[in-house]
């Protein structure tokens, strides 16, 4: 893979395939940017520009857990550029996620046994076998600095004023520091689930710790009033109703 200090990063960002810009709308007082709109959602926007920076990679491969949205925004990265995705996953029910991802010509690999770290290790095992065919591991979380620089890209796009206040939902925390990016003045929080989000990861964000694990739904009267993850982005809505300033935006990353 290419080394990222040759990397231009003045070309991150921009992409071949045009995706429409987010859309916001209001919604109790808080500005939320909608990405379920999008199919794929936000990441389908830092895929598409990640994969298109290694054009000499043809395969991309992702260790997702069951309810994971990466594993559908890369799905949709890799079938819009032409690439292929190959995701391991545990095995058992297909979430919708999983199922969509199929759709897009997405390559499964169930997983037995598949607590995250064995389906991390089929992934870097899948990868191993085939580096010579131009495979590559796409790191867990989307962590890598041309996702975090095309996630402050895609905040840019909006025709806002910087917002003074930025909510989202933290695993990795990529969208958060790209965020945090665009936006150096605002006051940024995180909703932490189902990961252990480290300091690094976090970055300047101040966080709280949703009670649920990263498999459960968010419960009906805790959901947010438009289309939101059920395990992931409508966890964040208790917290925003409770805690934020009115004018707050939140970045909704998928459905």
């Amino acid at each position: 893979m290419k080394q990222l200090e040759f990397f231009d990063f003045k070309s991150v960002g921009k992409s071949s395939i045009e995706l429409p810009k987010p859309i916001i709308v209001e919604h109790e007082g808080i500005k939320v940017v909608r990405d379920d709109l999008l199919d794929g959602g936000t990441k389908r926007r830092a895929f598409n520009v990640f994969v298109e920076s290694f054009p000499e990679v043809n395969e991309w491969v992702y260790a997702s857990p069951r309810e994971g949205y990466a594993q559908l925004s890369l799905a949709y990265a890799c079938h819009d550029l032409g690439k292929k995705a190959t995701v391991t996953v545990p095995k058992g029910k297909h979430n919708w996620l999983t199922t969509e991802a199929i759709k897009l010509g997405c390559n499964i690999i169930e997983v037995p046994m598949g607590y995250l770290t064995n389906i991390q290790a089929k992934a870097r095992y899948y990868v191993e076998e085939n580096k010579d065919k131009g495979v590559q591991l796409v790191p867990f979380g989307g962590d890598h600095p041309i996702i975090i620089e095309a996630m402050k890209n895609a905040a840019l796009s909006l025709d806002i004023e910087p917002p003074k206040e930025v909510w989202t939902v933290m695993s990795s925390g990529v969208l958060s520091r790209g965020l945090q990016l665009a936006w150096p003045d605002a006051k940024v929080y995180g909703v932490r689930i189902g990961h252990n989000t480290t300091e690094r990861e976090r970055g300047r964000a101040e966080t709280f710790l949703s009670k649920y694990k990263f498999n459960q739904e968010c419960k009906e009267p805790e959901r947010p009033p438009f289309p939101s993850s059920l395990t992931y982005d409508s966890k964040a809505w208790e917290f925003i109703k409770e805690h934020a300033s009115p004018g707050a935006l939140f970045w909704n990353v998928g459905k």
